[in-house]
C-alpha cells in the first residue's frame, strides 16, 4: 500500500442543491502490515444498523467543515482524538439512495485500541489490506436501491466481516488508489453519479 498515491488524486465533487451531507474517516494503521479501521454499527439503530461502516456521520451547522464532521463522529464513535489522525486526502464524493452525499477522508491514526461508542457502535474492527484486496475475498451482488434501480454492490468478506454497500462503494475506491488491486469484474458501478463522472473515467 502507498499512501503517497493519494496526492495525485483529483476528488470527485457532487453538486447538490438540496439534500444532507455526511462525512467518513478511512481511518489506516501503519503496523507491520497495514489495517483499515472499520466500526460495526449497532443493531438498534435506525439507518445501516448491524452493517461495517467508516466512523462518521451527518454534518451539524457548528462543524467548520465536512472535515471536522468526519473528525468529530470519529472521536464520538471509537473516541479518536483529533490530533491522533493525520488526514491525507479527501476521495471522491458518494451519493447515497436516500438523497443524501457522503465526503470520505483519508487518515494515518494511532495504532492503539479504539473503545466503541456504547449507543451506536458495537464493535471496532482493524482488518488486514493484504485481506481486502484477496480476489477471492471481493465479490458484486445484484441489489435494488429505494428508487428500484438495480446496482451491482461491492462485498468485502475478510476474518468474519462483511463490507459492503456504500461503505464498499468508498473501500473500493480507496484501494484502487493506494494498491495494485484490480478487482474481478472491473470497478464497482454507481447508477446514482452523472454517466460522464463514473469511476475511473475522468480526463
Amino acid at each position: 500500500m502507498d499512501l503517497a498515491r493519494l496526492a495525485d488524486h483529483r476528488p470527485l465533487d457532487i453538486e447538490r442543491e438540496d439534500g444532507d451531507w455526511a462525512a467518513v474517516l478511512v481511518p489506516v494503521l501503519e503496523r507491520s502490515e497495514p489495517h483499515v479501521l472499520f466500526t460495526e454499527r449497532s443493531a438498534d439503530l435506525e439507518a445501516h444498523a448491524g452493517e461495517m461502516a467508516f466512523p462518521g456521520g451527518g454534518y451539524e451547522p457548528f462543524d467548520t467543515d465536512l472535515e471536522a464532521t468526519a473528525l468529530r463522529e470519529a472521536n464520538e464513535e471509537v473516541g479518536l482524538r483529533p490530533e491522533e489522525a493525520e488526514v491525507l486526502a479527501r476521495l471522491d464524493d458518494v451519493p447515497g439512495p436516500y438523497g443524501h452525499v457522503v465526503r470520505p477522508f483519508v487518515a494515518r491514526v494511532a495504532d492503539r485500541t479504539y473503545h466503541p461508542d456504547e449507543y451506536e457502535v458495537v464493535e471496532v474492527v482493524a482488518l488486514p489490506v493484504r485481506g481486502l484486496t484477496d480476489p477471492s475475498n471481493y465479490s458484486v451482488e445484484e441489489r435494488t436501491n429505494p428508487d428500484g434501480r438495480t446496482v451491482g454492490l461491492p462485498f468485502f468478506r475478510v476474518d468474519g466481516c462483511v463490507v459492503w454497500g456504500l461503505t464498499g462503494f468508498i473501500l473500493a475506491r480507496f484501494l484502487s488508489i493506494v494498491t495494485e488491486w484490480d478487482p474481478p469484474g472491473g470497478m464497482p458501478y454507481h447508477p446514482l453519479m452523472d454517466e460522464e463522472e463514473q469511476w475511473g473515467e475522468r480526463d
